[in-house]
Protein backbone atom coordinates (compact mmCIF):
# COMPACT_ATOMS: atom_id res chain seq x y z
CA UNK A 1 0.00 0.00 0.00
CA UNK A 2 2.89 2.33 0.61
CA UNK A 3 6.44 2.81 -0.40
CA UNK A 4 9.06 2.47 2.24
CA UNK A 5 10.06 5.72 3.88
CA UNK A 6 13.67 6.32 4.84
CA UNK A 7 14.68 6.44 8.46
CA UNK A 8 16.05 9.78 9.53
CA UNK A 9 19.74 10.22 9.96
CA UNK A 10 20.80 10.23 13.60
CA UNK A 11 20.50 13.72 15.02
CA UNK A 12 23.85 15.36 15.55
CA UNK A 13 24.57 16.01 19.19
CA UNK A 14 26.12 19.26 20.39
CA UNK A 15 29.79 19.16 21.19
CA UNK A 16 30.50 22.42 23.00
CA UNK A 17 33.89 21.25 24.11
CA UNK A 18 34.91 20.71 20.50
CA UNK A 19 33.62 24.18 19.60
CA UNK A 20 35.57 25.67 22.49
CA UNK A 21 38.76 23.86 21.48
CA UNK A 22 38.33 25.00 17.91
CA UNK A 23 38.19 28.60 19.07
CA UNK A 24 41.49 28.39 20.99
CA UNK A 25 44.91 29.26 19.42
CA UNK A 26 47.41 26.51 18.69
CA UNK A 27 47.07 23.01 17.26
CA UNK A 28 47.96 19.52 18.42
CA UNK A 29 51.62 20.05 17.53
CA UNK A 30 51.83 23.12 19.74
CA UNK A 31 52.32 25.48 16.80
CA UNK A 32 50.72 28.85 17.58
CA UNK A 33 47.73 29.67 15.40
CA UNK A 34 45.93 32.93 14.80
CA UNK A 35 42.86 33.20 17.07
CA UNK A 36 39.67 32.30 15.27
CA UNK A 37 36.76 34.70 15.20
CA UNK A 38 35.03 34.76 18.58
CA UNK A 39 31.78 35.51 16.74
CA UNK A 40 32.15 32.30 14.72
CA UNK A 41 32.82 30.34 17.90
CA UNK A 42 29.77 31.83 19.57
CA UNK A 43 27.68 30.93 16.53
CA UNK A 44 28.92 27.32 16.66
CA UNK A 45 28.06 27.10 20.35
CA UNK A 46 24.60 28.55 19.64
CA UNK A 47 24.02 25.97 16.90
CA UNK A 48 25.07 23.24 19.31
CA UNK A 49 22.78 24.45 22.06
CA UNK A 50 19.82 24.68 19.68
CA UNK A 51 20.51 21.14 18.42
CA UNK A 52 20.46 19.86 21.98
CA UNK A 53 17.57 21.93 23.31
CA UNK A 54 14.22 20.27 24.09
CA UNK A 55 11.68 20.55 21.30
CA UNK A 56 9.20 22.36 23.55
CA UNK A 57 11.82 25.04 24.33
CA UNK A 58 12.38 25.66 20.63
CA UNK A 59 8.61 25.77 20.07
CA UNK A 60 8.37 28.48 22.73
CA UNK A 61 11.23 30.31 21.02
CA UNK A 62 9.43 30.15 17.69
CA UNK A 63 6.28 31.49 19.36
CA UNK A 64 8.18 34.41 20.88
CA UNK A 65 9.99 35.21 17.63
CA UNK A 66 6.93 35.07 15.41
CA UNK A 67 4.67 36.90 17.86
CA UNK A 68 7.22 39.70 18.20
CA UNK A 69 7.36 40.14 14.44
CA UNK A 70 3.57 40.04 14.15
CA UNK A 71 3.27 42.80 16.74
CA UNK A 72 5.82 44.86 14.83
CA UNK A 73 3.78 44.53 11.61
CA UNK A 74 0.33 45.06 13.11
CA UNK A 75 -1.33 48.46 12.72
CA UNK A 76 -1.37 50.50 15.97
CA UNK A 77 -5.17 50.75 16.00
CA UNK A 78 -5.39 46.94 15.89
CA UNK A 79 -3.45 46.78 19.16
CA UNK A 80 -4.81 49.68 21.21
CA UNK A 81 -8.58 49.37 20.71
CA UNK A 82 -11.25 47.02 19.40
CA UNK A 83 -11.21 46.31 15.68
CA UNK A 84 -13.86 47.58 13.32
CA UNK A 85 -15.14 44.03 12.80
CA UNK A 86 -15.10 42.63 16.33
CA UNK A 87 -17.81 40.02 15.74
CA UNK A 88 -16.28 37.48 18.13
CA UNK A 89 -16.17 40.02 20.97
CA UNK A 90 -19.80 40.90 20.29
CA UNK A 91 -20.72 37.20 20.33
CA UNK A 92 -18.83 36.56 23.59
CA UNK A 93 -20.43 39.62 25.22
CA UNK A 94 -23.86 38.39 24.18
CA UNK A 95 -23.25 35.00 25.80
CA UNK A 96 -22.23 36.70 29.04
CA UNK A 97 -25.60 38.45 28.99
CA UNK A 98 -27.47 35.22 28.23
CA UNK A 99 -28.22 36.00 24.58
CA UNK A 100 -27.43 34.43 21.22
CA UNK A 101 -28.58 37.47 19.25
CA UNK A 102 -27.51 41.13 19.18
CA UNK A 103 -30.45 42.95 20.81
CA UNK A 104 -29.28 46.39 19.67
CA UNK A 105 -28.23 45.18 16.23
CA UNK A 106 -24.74 45.50 14.75
CA UNK A 107 -22.76 48.52 15.98
CA UNK A 108 -22.49 51.44 13.58
CA UNK A 109 -18.72 51.10 13.24
CA UNK A 110 -19.12 47.58 11.78
CA UNK A 111 -21.12 48.96 8.82
CA UNK A 112 -23.48 45.95 8.76
CA UNK A 113 -20.61 43.85 7.39
CA UNK A 114 -21.29 40.08 7.57
CA UNK A 115 -24.10 39.98 10.12
CA UNK A 116 -27.08 37.65 9.71
CA UNK A 117 -30.66 38.90 10.03
CA UNK A 118 -33.37 36.31 10.68
CA UNK A 119 -36.98 37.08 11.68
CA UNK A 120 -36.04 40.59 12.75
CA UNK A 121 -33.13 39.51 14.96
CA UNK A 122 -29.43 40.07 14.31
CA UNK A 123 -26.80 37.34 14.78
CA UNK A 124 -23.10 36.63 14.38
CA UNK A 125 -23.12 33.64 12.04
CA UNK A 126 -19.42 32.78 12.14
CA UNK A 127 -18.35 29.52 13.87
CA UNK A 128 -18.06 30.41 17.55
CA UNK A 129 -14.90 28.88 19.03
CA UNK A 130 -12.77 32.08 18.77
CA UNK A 131 -15.50 33.78 20.81
CA UNK A 132 -15.13 31.03 23.42
CA UNK A 133 -11.46 31.97 23.75
CA UNK A 134 -12.44 35.62 24.16
CA UNK A 135 -14.93 34.92 26.97
CA UNK A 136 -12.54 35.61 29.90
CA UNK A 137 -11.33 38.83 28.27
CA UNK A 138 -14.90 39.96 27.58
CA UNK A 139 -15.92 39.15 31.16
CA UNK A 140 -13.11 41.31 32.54
CA UNK A 141 -13.71 44.14 30.04
CA UNK A 142 -17.42 44.31 30.77
CA UNK A 143 -18.53 45.23 27.25
CA UNK A 144 -17.53 44.28 23.71
CA UNK A 145 -16.20 47.73 22.78
CA UNK A 146 -13.61 47.49 25.57
CA UNK A 147 -12.21 44.18 24.34
CA UNK A 148 -8.96 44.60 22.41
CA UNK A 149 -9.81 41.69 20.16
CA UNK A 150 -7.15 42.51 17.57
CA UNK A 151 -4.36 42.45 20.14
CA UNK A 152 -5.74 39.23 21.64
CA UNK A 153 -5.52 37.39 18.32
CA UNK A 154 -2.06 38.76 17.54
CA UNK A 155 -0.94 37.25 20.86
CA UNK A 156 -2.33 33.92 19.63
CA UNK A 157 -0.80 34.17 16.16
CA UNK A 158 2.55 32.60 17.13
CA UNK A 159 0.91 29.48 18.58
CA UNK A 160 0.34 27.88 15.17
CA UNK A 161 3.98 28.06 14.00
CA UNK A 162 5.17 26.76 17.38
CA UNK A 163 2.80 23.77 17.29
CA UNK A 164 3.72 23.12 13.65
CA UNK A 165 7.37 22.80 14.72
CA UNK A 166 6.40 20.20 17.34
CA UNK A 167 4.50 18.24 14.69
CA UNK A 168 7.51 18.30 12.35
CA UNK A 169 9.73 17.15 15.22
CA UNK A 170 7.38 14.22 15.87
CA UNK A 171 7.56 13.27 12.19
CA UNK A 172 11.35 13.25 12.40
CA UNK A 173 11.40 11.31 15.68
CA UNK A 174 9.10 8.61 14.27
CA UNK A 175 11.24 8.12 11.16
CA UNK A 176 8.58 9.59 8.86
CA UNK A 177 10.63 12.65 7.93
CA UNK A 178 14.38 12.89 7.28
CA UNK A 179 14.53 16.54 8.31
CA UNK A 180 17.00 17.74 10.91
CA UNK A 181 15.99 19.97 13.80
CA UNK A 182 17.30 23.04 12.00
CA UNK A 183 15.31 22.15 8.88
CA UNK A 184 12.17 21.80 11.00
CA UNK A 185 12.85 25.26 12.41
CA UNK A 186 13.27 26.63 8.88
CA UNK A 187 10.04 25.03 7.65
CA UNK A 188 8.10 26.38 10.63
CA UNK A 189 9.46 29.88 10.12
CA UNK A 190 8.82 29.55 6.38
CA UNK A 191 5.15 28.97 7.16
CA UNK A 192 5.03 31.83 9.68
CA UNK A 193 6.55 34.46 7.38
CA UNK A 194 6.54 32.93 3.89
CA UNK A 195 2.85 32.12 3.50
CA UNK A 196 -0.34 34.15 3.46
CA UNK A 197 -0.68 33.36 7.15
CA UNK A 198 1.69 36.31 7.73
CA UNK A 199 -0.75 38.98 6.54
CA UNK A 200 -3.68 37.21 8.23
CA UNK A 201 -1.88 37.06 11.58
CA UNK A 202 -1.67 40.84 11.95
CA UNK A 203 -5.23 41.86 10.98
CA UNK A 204 -7.21 40.97 14.09
CA UNK A 205 -10.63 41.27 12.42
CA UNK A 206 -13.17 38.45 12.43
CA UNK A 207 -12.24 36.68 9.17
CA UNK A 208 -8.50 36.65 9.86
CA UNK A 209 -8.86 35.92 13.58
CA UNK A 210 -10.59 32.68 12.60
CA UNK A 211 -7.55 31.73 10.52
CA UNK A 212 -5.21 32.40 13.45
CA UNK A 213 -7.18 30.06 15.70
CA UNK A 214 -7.81 27.56 12.91
CA UNK A 215 -4.11 27.24 12.05
CA UNK A 216 -3.20 26.55 15.68
CA UNK A 217 -5.87 23.84 15.89
CA UNK A 218 -4.83 22.34 12.54
CA UNK A 219 -1.21 22.13 13.73
CA UNK A 220 -2.31 20.54 17.01
CA UNK A 221 -4.43 18.07 15.05
CA UNK A 222 -1.47 17.20 12.83
CA UNK A 223 0.72 16.62 15.89
CA UNK A 224 -1.87 14.36 17.55
CA UNK A 225 -2.74 12.42 14.37
CA UNK A 226 0.77 11.21 13.51
CA UNK A 227 0.58 7.43 13.90
CA UNK A 228 -2.76 8.10 15.69
CA UNK A 229 -0.74 8.69 18.86
CA UNK A 230 -3.25 10.96 20.63
CA UNK A 231 -6.78 10.15 19.42
CA UNK A 232 -8.64 12.17 22.05
CA UNK A 233 -6.43 15.23 21.51
CA UNK A 234 -6.85 14.87 17.73
CA UNK A 235 -10.62 14.79 18.18
CA UNK A 236 -10.59 17.85 20.44
CA UNK A 237 -8.44 19.77 17.95
CA UNK A 238 -10.64 18.82 15.00
CA UNK A 239 -13.86 19.48 16.93
CA UNK A 240 -12.76 22.96 17.95
CA UNK A 241 -11.35 23.37 14.44
CA UNK A 242 -14.71 22.87 12.77
CA UNK A 243 -16.15 25.32 15.32
CA UNK A 244 -13.60 27.84 14.01
CA UNK A 245 -13.25 27.15 10.30
CA UNK A 246 -15.88 24.73 9.00
CA UNK A 247 -13.63 23.26 6.22
CA UNK A 248 -11.34 21.83 8.91
CA UNK A 249 -13.98 19.14 9.50
CA UNK A 250 -12.74 17.60 6.25
CA UNK A 251 -9.26 17.02 7.70
CA UNK A 252 -10.60 13.80 9.28
CA UNK A 253 -9.02 11.50 6.63
CA UNK A 254 -5.58 12.16 8.13
CA UNK A 255 -6.40 10.59 11.49
CA UNK A 256 -8.61 7.91 9.95
CA UNK A 257 -5.83 6.70 7.62
CA UNK A 258 -3.10 7.02 10.23
CA UNK A 259 -5.17 4.91 12.63
CA UNK A 260 -5.55 2.26 9.93
CA UNK A 261 -1.82 2.31 9.27
CA UNK A 262 -0.95 1.99 12.94
CA UNK A 263 -3.36 -0.92 13.42
CA UNK A 264 -2.29 -2.92 10.35
CA UNK A 265 0.18 -5.76 10.53
CA UNK A 266 3.55 -5.11 8.84
CA UNK A 267 3.06 -8.10 6.58
CA UNK A 268 -0.20 -6.76 5.15
CA UNK A 269 0.95 -3.19 4.63
CA UNK A 270 4.28 -4.00 3.03
CA UNK A 271 3.45 -7.28 1.33
CA UNK A 272 3.75 -7.61 -2.45
CA UNK A 273 0.61 -7.26 -4.55
CA UNK A 274 -0.03 -9.49 -7.51
CA UNK A 275 -0.96 -8.19 -10.97
CA UNK A 276 -4.44 -7.07 -11.87
CA UNK A 277 -7.61 -6.84 -9.83
CA UNK A 278 -7.13 -10.31 -8.36
CA UNK A 279 -3.79 -9.33 -6.85
CA UNK A 280 -5.29 -6.23 -5.25
CA UNK A 281 -8.26 -8.20 -3.91
CA UNK A 282 -6.01 -10.81 -2.33
CA UNK A 283 -3.89 -8.06 -0.76
CA UNK A 284 -7.02 -6.34 0.56
CA UNK A 285 -8.23 -9.54 2.25
CA UNK A 286 -4.84 -10.02 3.89
CA UNK A 287 -4.83 -6.38 4.97
CA UNK A 288 -8.29 -6.56 6.56
CA UNK A 289 -7.49 -9.79 8.38
CA UNK A 290 -4.29 -8.25 9.71
CA UNK A 291 -6.00 -5.24 11.28
CA UNK A 292 -6.16 -4.93 15.06
CA UNK A 293 -9.89 -4.22 15.06
CA UNK A 294 -10.19 -3.76 18.80
CA UNK A 295 -7.49 -1.09 18.91
CA UNK A 296 -8.84 0.55 15.75
CA UNK A 297 -12.34 0.77 17.22
CA UNK A 298 -10.95 2.31 20.40
CA UNK A 299 -8.95 4.91 18.45
CA UNK A 300 -11.94 5.88 16.33
CA UNK A 301 -14.24 6.12 19.35
CA UNK A 302 -11.88 8.37 21.28
CA UNK A 303 -11.38 10.50 18.17
CA UNK A 304 -15.09 10.80 17.40
CA UNK A 305 -16.34 11.63 20.91
CA UNK A 306 -15.19 15.29 21.16
CA UNK A 307 -16.12 15.90 17.53
CA UNK A 308 -19.68 14.73 18.17
CA UNK A 309 -19.90 16.93 21.25
CA UNK A 310 -18.75 19.97 19.25
CA UNK A 311 -21.20 19.17 16.46
CA UNK A 312 -23.94 18.87 19.07
CA UNK A 313 -23.10 22.33 20.43
CA UNK A 314 -23.21 23.80 16.91
CA UNK A 315 -26.49 22.09 16.09
CA UNK A 316 -28.03 23.42 19.30
CA UNK A 317 -26.90 26.99 18.54
CA UNK A 318 -28.22 26.79 15.00
CA UNK A 319 -31.57 25.38 16.18
CA UNK A 320 -31.99 28.11 18.79
CA UNK A 321 -31.14 30.86 16.31
CA UNK A 322 -32.43 29.70 12.94
CA UNK A 323 -34.79 26.82 13.68
CA UNK A 324 -32.61 24.12 12.11
CA UNK A 325 -29.48 22.38 13.35
CA UNK A 326 -28.07 22.39 9.83
CA UNK A 327 -28.67 26.11 9.17
CA UNK A 328 -25.62 28.18 10.16
CA UNK A 329 -27.17 31.48 9.08
CA UNK A 330 -24.81 32.32 6.24
CA UNK A 331 -27.71 32.58 3.81
CA UNK A 332 -29.09 35.44 5.92
CA UNK A 333 -25.96 37.59 5.76
CA UNK A 334 -26.77 41.18 4.86
CA UNK A 335 -24.17 41.53 2.13
CA UNK A 336 -24.16 43.23 -1.26
CA UNK A 337 -23.82 39.90 -3.11
CA UNK A 338 -26.91 38.33 -1.53
CA UNK A 339 -28.41 38.15 -5.03
CA UNK A 340 -25.85 35.63 -6.25
CA UNK A 341 -26.30 33.55 -3.10
CA UNK A 342 -30.05 33.37 -3.75
CA UNK A 343 -29.45 32.42 -7.38
CA UNK A 344 -26.64 29.90 -7.05
CA UNK A 345 -26.52 29.06 -3.34
CA UNK A 346 -23.54 29.21 -0.99
CA UNK A 347 -21.80 26.34 -2.80
CA UNK A 348 -22.06 25.66 -6.51
CA UNK A 349 -20.07 24.60 -9.55
CA UNK A 350 -20.71 28.13 -10.84
CA UNK A 351 -18.04 29.47 -8.47
CA UNK A 352 -15.35 26.88 -9.22
CA UNK A 353 -13.65 28.55 -12.18
CA UNK A 354 -13.25 31.93 -10.47
CA UNK A 355 -11.91 30.36 -7.28
CA UNK A 356 -9.41 28.24 -9.20
CA UNK A 357 -8.42 31.36 -11.14
CA UNK A 358 -7.71 33.31 -7.97
CA UNK A 359 -5.85 30.48 -6.26
CA UNK A 360 -3.70 29.54 -9.25
CA UNK A 361 -3.42 32.44 -11.70
CA UNK A 362 -3.96 35.86 -10.11
CA UNK A 363 -0.95 38.18 -10.43
CA UNK A 364 -0.30 41.86 -9.61
CA UNK A 365 -1.78 44.31 -12.08
CA UNK A 366 0.44 46.75 -13.96
CA UNK A 367 0.08 50.51 -13.62
CA UNK A 368 -1.16 52.76 -10.86
CA UNK A 369 0.76 55.09 -8.58
CA UNK A 370 3.43 52.52 -7.71
CA UNK A 371 3.65 50.77 -11.07
CA UNK A 372 1.53 47.85 -9.85
CA UNK A 373 -1.65 47.15 -7.92
CA UNK A 374 -2.98 44.06 -6.19
CA UNK A 375 -6.59 43.11 -6.73
CA UNK A 376 -8.03 42.31 -3.29
CA UNK A 377 -9.37 39.03 -4.59
CA UNK A 378 -5.80 38.01 -3.77
CA UNK A 379 -2.65 36.66 -5.40
CA UNK A 380 -2.00 33.13 -6.63
CA UNK A 381 -0.58 30.61 -4.17
CA UNK A 382 2.51 29.88 -6.24
CA UNK A 383 3.25 33.62 -6.43
CA UNK A 384 3.00 34.28 -2.70
CA UNK A 385 4.57 30.96 -1.64
CA UNK A 386 6.64 29.34 -4.42
CA UNK A 387 7.89 26.89 -1.77
CA UNK A 388 4.77 24.88 -2.55
CA UNK A 389 6.20 24.08 -5.99
CA UNK A 390 8.56 21.64 -4.23
CA UNK A 391 5.49 19.52 -3.50
CA UNK A 392 5.27 18.59 -7.18
CA UNK A 393 8.28 16.27 -7.12
CA UNK A 394 8.71 14.57 -3.72
CA UNK A 395 11.71 12.31 -3.39
CA UNK A 396 9.83 9.75 -1.30
CA UNK A 397 6.19 8.80 -0.90
CA UNK A 398 4.47 6.71 1.71
CA UNK A 399 1.17 6.08 3.41
CA UNK A 400 1.37 9.37 5.31
CA UNK A 401 2.03 11.20 2.04
CA UNK A 402 -1.31 10.05 0.64
CA UNK A 403 -3.14 10.63 3.93
CA UNK A 404 -1.96 14.25 4.01
CA UNK A 405 -2.87 14.85 0.38
CA UNK A 406 -6.31 13.30 0.92
CA UNK A 407 -6.90 15.74 3.78
CA UNK A 408 -5.64 18.73 1.78
CA UNK A 409 -7.94 17.95 -1.14
CA UNK A 410 -10.94 17.32 1.11
CA UNK A 411 -10.40 20.62 2.96
CA UNK A 412 -9.79 22.63 -0.21
CA UNK A 413 -12.80 21.33 -2.14
CA UNK A 414 -15.58 23.16 -0.23
CA UNK A 415 -13.90 26.56 -0.51
CA UNK A 416 -13.28 26.06 -4.24
CA UNK A 417 -17.05 25.72 -4.68
CA UNK A 418 -17.84 28.54 -2.21
CA UNK A 419 -19.52 31.77 -3.28
CA UNK A 420 -16.64 33.96 -2.04
CA UNK A 421 -13.03 33.93 -3.26
CA UNK A 422 -11.79 35.12 0.12
CA UNK A 423 -12.27 38.79 -0.78
CA UNK A 424 -10.82 40.98 0.57
CA UNK A 425 -7.33 39.52 0.90
CA UNK A 426 -3.69 39.91 -0.07
CA UNK A 427 -3.26 36.25 -1.00
CA UNK A 428 -5.53 33.23 -1.12
CA UNK A 429 -6.34 33.09 2.60
CA UNK A 430 -8.47 29.94 2.45
CA UNK A 431 -5.21 28.04 1.95
CA UNK A 432 -4.54 28.60 5.66
CA UNK A 433 -7.00 25.78 6.34
CA UNK A 434 -4.57 23.22 4.89
CA UNK A 435 -1.21 25.01 4.81
CA UNK A 436 0.23 23.14 7.82
CA UNK A 437 -0.41 19.86 5.99
CA UNK A 438 1.43 21.21 2.93
CA UNK A 439 4.41 22.05 5.13
CA UNK A 440 4.30 18.52 6.54
CA UNK A 441 4.33 17.20 2.97
CA UNK A 442 7.43 19.30 2.26
CA UNK A 443 9.06 17.70 5.30
CA UNK A 444 8.30 14.06 4.51
CA UNK A 445 8.92 14.51 0.77
CA UNK A 446 12.67 14.51 1.56
CA UNK A 447 13.55 16.78 -1.36
CA UNK A 448 16.87 18.51 -0.49
CA UNK A 449 16.45 22.14 0.59
CA UNK A 450 19.23 23.74 -1.43
CA UNK A 451 19.87 27.09 -3.09
CA UNK A 452 16.72 27.01 -5.19
CA UNK A 453 14.63 26.48 -2.08
CA UNK A 454 16.53 29.24 -0.26
CA UNK A 455 15.78 31.69 -3.09
CA UNK A 456 12.11 30.67 -3.11
CA UNK A 457 12.01 31.13 0.66
CA UNK A 458 13.53 34.61 0.39
CA UNK A 459 10.93 35.55 -2.24
CA UNK A 460 8.10 34.12 -0.11
CA UNK A 461 9.13 36.09 2.96
CA UNK A 462 9.63 39.31 1.01
CA UNK A 463 6.24 39.08 -0.74
CA UNK A 464 4.28 38.15 2.37
CA UNK A 465 6.08 40.73 4.50
CA UNK A 466 4.91 43.33 1.99
CA UNK A 467 1.37 42.03 2.34
CA UNK A 468 1.53 42.05 6.13
CA UNK A 469 2.91 45.60 6.14
CA UNK A 470 0.46 47.10 3.64
CA UNK A 471 -2.81 45.17 3.60
CA UNK A 472 -5.68 46.76 5.50
CA UNK A 473 -3.79 49.97 6.31
CA UNK A 474 -5.26 53.24 5.14
CA UNK A 475 -1.88 54.80 4.34
CA UNK A 476 -1.08 51.94 1.94
CA UNK A 477 -4.44 51.55 0.22
CA UNK A 478 -3.05 52.85 -3.09
CA UNK A 479 -1.28 49.50 -3.51
CA UNK A 480 -4.64 47.74 -3.80
CA UNK A 481 -7.51 47.68 -6.25
CA UNK A 482 -10.85 47.37 -4.48
CA UNK A 483 -14.06 46.58 -6.34
CA UNK A 484 -17.07 46.44 -4.04
CA UNK A 485 -19.11 44.47 -6.57
CA UNK A 486 -16.58 41.59 -6.44
CA UNK A 487 -16.92 41.13 -10.21
CA UNK A 488 -13.52 42.42 -11.39
CA UNK A 489 -11.00 39.57 -11.27
CA UNK A 490 -8.43 40.27 -13.97
CA UNK A 491 -7.10 43.61 -15.19
CA UNK A 492 -9.14 45.01 -18.02
CA UNK A 493 -7.57 45.99 -21.33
Amino acid sequence: MSDATPSPAPASQPDEARADRASQPGDSSGTPQAPRSSAAARWRRLVGRVAGAPSWALAVGIYLLTTSVYFAFAAPDVLISHTQYNHFALLADGWLHGRLDLPDGPPDYAQMNDFAKFKGQWYVAFPPFPAVLLLPVAAVAGEAELVRDGQFFVWLAGVGPGLLFLALERLSARGLSPRSRWQNVVLSVAFAFGSVYFFCAVQGTVWFAAHVVGVALAALYLFASIEAKNPLLAGVALGFGLMTRAPLAFAAPLFALEALRSCASPASTLGARGPGFGGWWQWFKVYVRGLDWRRLSRLYALFALPILLCLGALFWMNWERFGSGFDNGYQYLTVAWQTRIKKWGLFHYHYLSRNLGIALSMLPWLGGKHGFQINVHGLALWFTTPLYLWLLWPKTKGALHWALWASVLCIAAPTLFYQNTGWAQFGYRFSNDYAVFLIALLAIGARPLRWGFALALAWSIAVNAFGAWTFGKEEHKSYYYVDGSQTHFYQRD
